[in-house]
């Protein structure tokens, strides 16, 4: 025959432990905390991230301007990637026509695959240096949607490493509860009777 076990915990029992109650509640404190706090948590860290790139991005743009220029010389080198954006991973030296400042030349950032004579598109900043182009929107989202995840990826680590650490609290307190209702019930039952 069948019985139903579920919340066998918190019903009175005379084998209930406080440890079980404990452990019950903590149970539903676990599944509360995983799956309303973990996202809110990954949520607002996002919306923040999100903030914080858009304004970035923004300033970057302002500060940034963009040429249309031809590649000239020798074929585009390859840069190291510690030094930023991988499609814009090569050096070339390229000319363009400024108005009312004449033709430039200067050694810029190129997308990966440009060859000499191609037009491409070029960063630079207020004071003249090659830079990456800034953001746009599609790298402000990926840029969002990892850090919202990795915060709420951590979130909910800290919260299943914080449930290990009480299960294993809530086991020992209970072999500490069983073990002291042995000793007041044990002599019953090893005695020898006579």
């Amino acid at each position: 025959m069948r019985t139903g076990v579920r919340g066998w915990r918190l019903r009175r029992n005379p084998l209930r432990r406080r440890s079980d109650v404990v452990e019950a509640w903590t149970v539903l404190i676990v599944a509360v905390l995983l799956f309303v706090v973990t996202p809110l948590v990954g949520v607002a860290a996002g919306l923040r991230a999100h903030d914080t790139a858009r304004s970035i991005a923004a300033t970057q743009r302002a500060e940034r301007h963009q040429v249309r220029a031809r590649v000239i010389g020798a074929p585009p080198e390859r840069l190291s990637t510690e030094q930023g954006d991988r499609a814009y991973a090569y050096r070339a030296q390229v000319r363009w026509t400024e108005p009312g400042k004449g033709t430039r030349t200067a050694w810029a950032r190129v997308p990966s695959g440009t060859r000499t004579g191609d037009t491409v598109s070029v960063w630079f900043d207020a004071r003249g240096h090659s830079v990456a182009p800034p953001p746009d929107d599609a790298a402000v989202w990926q840029h969002t949607v990892t850090v919202g995840l990795v915060a709420a990826g951590g979130a909910a680590a800290v919260v299943l490493l914080g449930h290990a650490v009480e299960r294993r609290i809530a086991l020992r307190h209970r072999l500490a509860e069983w073990e002291r209702e042995w000793a007041r019930t044990g002599p019953r039952w090893t005695q020898p009777r006579a």
